[in-house]
């Protein structure tokens, strides 16, 4: 049994001290000479290294374990996950500024036309065809973005339409083994093949999905929410949105070749970052040489390297009957229209319209929102009395910036929504993590599941799953939920089929799991929370969860008892 002493308090005290400061950030005002007041944030970002830092300094942990939470243990390689999930998010990433995602948004809509519940349906088919092979974080960029367009030119109430997006997006996430970085720990650390790991998720998947959207469906019924019929006057035209055909076809022969050879390829047991890197590599090539023939021969004109909501907008009222519309708000503004969209709207405010090249990543375009997310600013507007150091040097590089921003523009628009803020998170959950196990903890627990289980199968099963979700809403967003089971799930000493079926289970636990009752479930609840706050469109932590319930329940029932199914006819 494992020994608990004051050192293994203290350290499950701080591990969950971070996840508290994970789910409800806070920000340390200071004054600092020369740079007036400022901000510490205490977040996802911070809150974690914070705490491993007062663990070392206590001697609650060591060099070893701050090692094993780089190198890895029993399987898991934390670099080999992250260089993997950065190296698809960028080919995603690029492969959305094509702004392929907005086409196929407008295809849709044509589809769909004036009938309510049918473009309701549809918009969610689309998303969960999209979300299965570029992951949930470029759709939510994206697929938000015109939501809250689309939703304002045709006078609609956007709750359900962003509650569906964000439902279709996490769910569709659990297909692939790439399409989340807890699918990714689940394989590394049960040695899951990754064309086995879609057999195993497929099914679940399917009826998560389809009794998700029937939840939905159930909860908007009224037509205040899904009317029968919607504004629409005209035909979109979607090629007015795809702003560079030819990297929307590379990059989707890239990606989609990248996908199929991990597939092959993972019977040989070859790390995975090491197939996927090189397509991100290529892809990156491909990018600057494209951008620099269409540089030097004039092709970049304003319609390719606008912000992406100007063609959404401008499209959308040309095939609707709204004569204002809501843009883009910017911090930096001091100028702000009041526009109400609809019950849950506060403000929207213009853009500057003659903007040509992607902004820098402190400004506030949708362009750099998961970047101001994940990598949060420190900073604080100081007074005007405030000196301001180095404007000299800061004026130089803004320019250099900027002018390299409209030479290359995918690179310069990509590189602020790489989702480098998850390196730090997800080393340092992984480090605390280590430090649980140091001190007992992990051994504890498991023996708890072993115990509440009676090692078999179904009842594993259910507890995993369940405690999977909960988990996803107080350790630390679904990756550290996904970390901290995985370790669990060891330490219980189940049999072959057992400790499968536990892991099957997490692998649905912690997709679902986003689709929960905090925005910090997920990542992609943070960076779809902030999406919608920049756009003047305030969902509530209550609200949220309310409209998650149902979805939610849906789901970890039919889905858990699939994977029990599926056991059944395995083992």
């Amino acid at each position: 049994m494992a020994n608990i002493d004051r050192f293994s308090i203290v350290t499950l005290i701080f591990f969950f001290l971070s996840t508290i400061f994970v789910i409800q950030p806070v920000k340390i005002p200071i004054r600092l000479p020369y740079l007036g007041r400022r901000h510490i944030p205490i977040n996802l970002n911070t809150a974690p290294i914070l705490a491993i830092a007062i663990l070392w300094a206590s001697q609650c942990l060591g060099p070893k374990q701050i090692r094993d939470g780089i190198v890895g243990t029993e399987g898991i390689k934390p670099y080999n996950i992250l260089i993997l999930f950065i190296s698809l998010a960028y080919m995603a990433i690029t492969l959305d500024i094509t702004g392929i995602l907005q086409a196929a948004a407008f295809w849709v809509s044509n589809r769909g036309g004036s009938n309510g519940h049918k473009l309701y349906l549809y918009f969610y088919i689309m998303l969960t065809l999209i979300s299965m092979i570029l992951g949930n974080d470029p759709v939510i960029l994206s697929g938000t973005v015109f939501l809250v367009y689309y939703t304002a030119a045709t006078h609609l109430r956007p709750l359900a339409w962003l509650m569906s997006e964000f439902a279709a997006a996490n769910t569709a996430s659990m297909v692939l083994f790439v399409g989340n970085p807890t699918n990714v720990v689940i394989c590394e650390g049960f040695s899951i093949n990754n064309a086995a790991f879609t057999a195993y998720t497929i099914l679940p998947f399917v009826a998560c999905n389809v009794f998700c959207f029937v939840a939905l469906a159930l909860q908007f019924r009224d037509a205040k929410y899904v009317p029968r019929k919607l504004n629409i006057t005209g035909q979109l035209n979607v090629r007015s949105v795809l702003r560079d055909p030819v990297g929307a076809v590379v990059g989707s022969i890239v990606l989609g070749s990248c996908l199929i050879v991990v597939l092959v390829l993972s019977f040989l047991h070859i790390d995975v970052w090491k197939i996927i890197l090189p397509f991100a590599g290529f892809k990156f090539c491909f990018d600057m040489v494209w951008d620099h023939y269409r540089y030097t021969t004039g092709q970049l004109s304003k319609a390719d390297t606008q912000e992406e909501e100007d063609a959404v907008k401008h499209a959308l009222q040309r095939a609707t009957t709204a004569t204002e519309f809501p843009h883009v708000p910017d911090r930096e503004n001091t100028l702000v229209t009041d526009t109400p969209i609809s019950p849950l709207s506060q403000k929207i405010s213009e853009p500057p319209t003659a903007q040509k090249v992607p902004q820098p990543p402190t400004h506030s375009s949708s362009s750099s929102t998961l970047h101001r997310e994940l990598n949060s600013d420190t900073k604080s507007a100081p007074s005007d009395s405030t000196p301001k150091l180095f404007a000299k040097q800061r004026a130089y590089y803004a320019g250099r910036y900027h002018s390299l921003a409209a030479h290359f523009p995918t690179f310069f628009t990509a590189l602020p929504r790489l989702p480098f803020g998850l390196i730090p998170f997800a080393f340092s959950q992984f480090i605390l993590i280590e430090a649980l196990t140091r001190h007992g903890w992990i051994e504890v627990f498991g023996g708890w599941l072993a115990i509440a289980s009676g090692r078999h199968m179904f009842p594993a099963i259910w507890l995993v799953g369940i405690m999977g979700v909960i988990l996803c809403n107080i350790a630390g967003t679904n990756i550290g939920a996904t970390i901290f089971l995985t370790k669990i799930i060891h330490q219980a000493g189940f049999d072959g089929p057992t400790e499968r079926a536990a892991a099957i289970s997490l692998a649905v636990a912690s997709n679902i799991g986003a689709v929960s009752f905090t925005f910090s479930a997920s990542l992609a609840g943070l960076l779809w929370e902030t999406i919608l706050k920049q756009k003047g469109i305030t969902v509530k932590q209550w609200e949220f969860a309310k409209w998650n319930s149902l979805p939610l329940l849906f789901m970890t029932g039919v889905g858990l008892a699939i994977v029990c199914a599926e056991m059944a006819v395995l083992y």
